[in-house]
């Protein structure tokens, strides 16, 4: 049926990129463009008229920019958003700015070259228009998770120098699409005393240095882009870099990050499987593990390894997701030992890994 399809408006300023992106979802039979706008302004015309239920936003355009449309937007019509945003380290800071503001993902230009055959690219497009379509948007103010941790920065500079010591916890955090914000909420809460973390985010190259340096900004705790070979201490976070794929490498009593240039796994690097795995080899029971939401299947098998060599598992629940996918996909294989809404995962790291 024809009313049935996912109605989606186009908002970008380049011809070539509306075409080229109406073409690409016109040609899955459950999408259907029914309208682009060069212009904010033109888009919310086009927002009354039409009544889309996916909008795909360029960042950059003329008289008003995505960013400042799209907080208007999530404050008086709330609609499931992805962005169109430039691989740059400039489009990641307004992509993370986007994904703050209640954009639900976000997807590269489209470039026509031979290394990103467009066949792949259609396929992401259409999957997350699809997946966004079935997102609850929340009006920009209802939106959980403050950025109260301003004080990390000074909290981090008086804090005890670090001890390299043995270190008996290791914490381990998965996720994909929602993940940017669903990733802060769990970091921000945890104390300096927090084990050492590492975290795979799908998220491209640019983009995962931008990340770990915002997060490293509201968090008591130190993150950082995960460096090959160093060693793994308490009170830091290690962000997979995007392309290349993060592991746990025990040497001694103490744990290292490794990094691999590896195929992506499950389409994906980093790969949330590929540092699971290394998890449940390296760490088995010292490790907890917590899949959070997102598009696809990465990291339950790796998350049931974790449980089956003794670590506490824990995935987010569906009604706390953007996307339930792969927390959805853990639990179906009963690698889950723990089912948890996004603002309770902190409080159950923190039980884990203090001394009762």
């Amino acid at each position: 049926m024809h009313s049935e399809k996912i109605k989606v408006l186009i908002v970008d300023d380049s011809a070539v990129v509306r075409k080229m992106l109406s073409e690409i979802l016109n040609s899955d039979h459950d999408l259907e463009v029914v309208g682009t706008a060069i212009d904010a302004y033109a888009a919310r015309e086009k927002i009354k008229q039409l009544h889309p239920d996916v909008i795909t936003l360029d960042i950059e355009m003329p008289k008003m920019d995505g960013i400042t449309f799209l907080r208007n937007l999530m404050r008086l019509n709330p609609l499931p958003v992805i962005m169109v945003s430039t691989l740059t380290e400039k489009g990641a800071e307004v992509t993370l700015d986007a994904l703050s503001a209640g954009a639900i993902d976000f997807i590269s230009k489209p470039k026509i070259d031979l290394s990103n055959t467009l066949l792949d690219y259609s396929e992401e497009i259409i999957a997350k228009v699809k997946a966004a379509a079935n997102v609850r948007v929340q009006r920009l103010e209802a939106r959980g998770g403050s950025l109260r941790a301003r004080d990390g920065d000074a909290a981090k500079s008086t804090g005890k120098p670090l001890q390299f010591r043995t270190t008996d916890k290791l914490l381990a955090i998965g996720a994909s699409t929602g993940g940017t914000e669903a990733v802060r909420q769990v970091l921000e809460e945890l104390p300096l005393t927090a084990p050492g973390i590492v975290v795979t985010q799908h998220i491209p190259e640019y983009f995962s240095s931008a990340f770990a340096e915002r997060l490293n900004q509201v968090c008591a705790i130190t993150v950082s882009e995960a460096v090959d070979g160093e060693i793994i201490v308490p009170g830091h976070a290690y962000v997979a870099p995007g392309n290349r794929h993060l592991l746990v490498q025990k040497d001694g009593a103490r744990w290292r990050c490794r990094l691999s240039d590896g195929d992506p796994v499950n389409r994906h690097k980093p790969s949330v499987d590929v540092l699971f795995e290394s998890v449940a080899a390296s760490a088995g029971q010292n490790a907890t593990g917590v899949i959070l939401t997102g598009m696809g299947k990465d990291g339950a098998r790796g998350l049931l390894k974790m449980k089956e060599f003794g670590a506490h598992t824990i995935a987010q629940d569906e009604a706390s997701s953007v996307v339930w996918g792969m927390p959805g996909s853990a639990v179906e294989l009963g690698a889950a030992t723990s089912i948890l809404p996004l603002n309770k995962i902190a409080a159950e790291l923190i039980s884990s890994f203090v001394e009762h």
